[in-house]
């Protein structure tokens, strides 16, 4: 039966550990020296060895070979059955699924048990004991300090800061680390070796950096991409199914953004999009590729990087390019699109606004909003129609309300000329006249002058404007719409957004106008008030009837 990688290569020797010599040579003495605790914690993230060097220590504990220097040997009765799964005193416990109280107690009751012949030691494995609640702990506690002479205890956790100070008290705790780039790769080429097929090295870098320091998933990727034996894994390949980018892309996004180039960024990651790449992922190269950036930046040639000569020289290029507060601020906006859920029905959006904020202050270009094409001859005989006229009626309405009332003046006799001050700026003339409802298509005609000027003020404004739309508009408070949460809990967050859209929509429209965001499949646009004939009567015209 196949086994997986990791599991049919799992080091056999404390010598086979790599990568965790700090732990394997301090439990290897100790079994030499035959000085051996009676409970071990191993703490560390996951991947790097924890459990396999605790089924080793329980291994050597009980190996039968005369020499303690050799123990475990591998070829005894105890390490034989160890390996095959069939040493009865060997426990393995998850604590993740054995939390309770009862649980405890029921090991409690059976460590009073001697082990089976030419067996030293029972051992009792207990992986990601930080799940244990509080009442098991304290179970587990008095057992744990003194617990009889036959029995060792190996507690493995992920979570260090979970275990109580009483449980860690009574331990000899050991931290594993994770693995670097080129350990994973060693590794990967020594498995590609004994299983008979060959990986390109580009491939096999890919896989060490995306297994982030876990040495299991990597094997586990590694496995995932054998077809068969004699097989050649690619780049191309591993690029595929990994989902990642290729390197040239996070060259080519880096120096449009530090080039300000927005649309052949946002091209950019689209074009990667569409061949398959992850957004997640991208977002996680970019942040290394970033952070090599800006180690680079801080500390200059003399920093060992894993890349060509070629691939160094352009980093160096760019390091020297891109401000220091700018690098920062691009690894936390790329790092925190990394982290948002999966599953969004727009996942790329993360990414996006990630590139989009780091633009420079100056505000993206508005949206040119399209003329109404002159109509032909043949279809200006033809009548208009009842929403053609509405919407003629409402454009009057808006042109005359910004515009001054000239008419008026022109019929005012010579003797007769209003007083001076009635020449007051428009934004006083505009308080002493009656409040009207606020109008979405009104919003409308401003939005484009609205994007723009805003960027002055806050330079991100502009690009999440841009994502939003005025939706409806309740009394004078225009309801701005966004597809995505992310998106309006940024607009209410940013600091001084709703109030500075607000008055600059009063200036624009020149009544008093407030704004709020609400995300738009979660509100429901009410019936807006049928005013265009009130409108019309205003302006002394008729909306005519088909």
């Amino acid at each position: 039966m196949s086994q997986a990688l990791y599991r049919k290569w799992r080091p056999a020797r404390f010598d086979d550990v790599i990568g965790q010599e700090h732990v394997t040579r301090t439990l290897k003495n100790s079994v030499a020296a035959d000085r051996l605790g009676h409970a071990y914690l191993f703490c560390g993230p996951r991947g790097t060895g924890k459990t396999t060097t605790a089924r080793l220590l329980a291994k050597a504990v009980n190996c039968l070979h005369e020499d303690l220097a050799e123990r475990p040997c591998n070829e005894c009765v105890n390490c034989e059955s160890i390996r095959n799964g069939t040493f009865l005193d060997l426990i393995e416990i998850d604590a993740a699924s054995h939390t309770g109280v009862d649980d405890i107690r029921e090991l409690r009751d059976m460590v009073k048990f001697h082990p089976g012949s030419n067996v030293r030691f029972k051992v009792y494995i207990i992986d990601e004991v930080h799940m244990l609640s509080n009442a098991a702990f304290n179970a587990l506690l008095k057992t744990l300090e003194e617990p009889p002479d036959w029995i060792k205890f190996i507690l493995a956790t992920t979570e260090e800061h979970k275990v109580p100070i009483t449980i860690k008290s009574r331990c000899q705790q050991f931290n594993f680390r994770l693995f670097n780039q080129e350990e994973i790769s060693e590794r990967l080429h020594w498995l590609a070796d004994k299983e008979g097929f060959t990986i390109e090295p580009e491939a096999l870098q890919m896989i060490a950096r995306q297994g982030a320091g876990s040495l299991r998933d990597a094997e586990s990727l590694l496995d995932q991409l054998v077809v068969s034996q004699d097989d050649v894994i690619t780049a191309e390949r591993t690029q595929m199914v990994l989902g990642t980018a290729s390197n040239e892309a996070v060259v080519q996004l880096t120096n449009a953004w530090l080039g300000r180039d927005g649309a052949g960024g946002l091209s950019l990651i689209h074009e990667a999009l569409a061949s398959g790449t992850d957004a997640r992922q991208f977002c996680r190269q970019m942040v290394a590729y970033l952070r090599d950036l800006l180690l680079l930046q801080a500390a200059g040639d003399t920093l060992p990087l894993d890349a060509t000569p070629e691939q160094r020289s352009e980093m160096l290029t760019q390091a020297q390019r891109a401000p220091r507060q700018g690098l920062i601020e691009a690894i936390k906006r790329f790092n925190e699109a990394a982290l948002v859920a999966a599953g969004s029905w727009q996942p790329q959006l993360p990414l996006e606004m990630a590139f989009i904020e780091l633009l420079p202050e100056t505000p993206m270009p508005a949206v040119t909003v399209t003329a109404v094409p002159t109509p032909t001859p043949q279809a200006a005989k033809t009548k208009p129609s009842k929403e053609q006229q509405k919407e003629k009626v409402e454009e009057t309405a808006v042109a005359a309300q910004a515009a001054p009332p000239q008419a008026e003046v022109r019929s005012v006799p010579a003797e007769k000329e209003p007083p001076k001050e009635t020449a007051k700026p428009a934004a006083k003339k505009a308080e002493k006249t009656p409040t009207k409802p606020l109008t979405v298509r009104e919003v409308q005609a401003v939005w484009a002058a609205l994007v723009a000027q805003s960027g002055e003020k806050i330079k991100n404004l502009p690009a999440l404007l841009n994502m939003g739309k005025p939706l409806a508009a309740e009394g004078r408070t225009l309801v701005i719409g966004f597809d995505y949460p992310l998106f309006k809990d940024k607009f209410d967050n940013l600091a001084g957004a709703v109030p500075l859209v607000s008055d600059m929509l009063t200036e624009l429209l020149g009544q008093d106008t407030t704004v709020r965001g609400v995300v738009t499949s979660e509100y429901t646009v009410p019936v807006q008030p049928d005013d265009f004939r009130a409108l019309a009567e205003e302006l002394g015209g008729t909306v005519a009837e088909e």
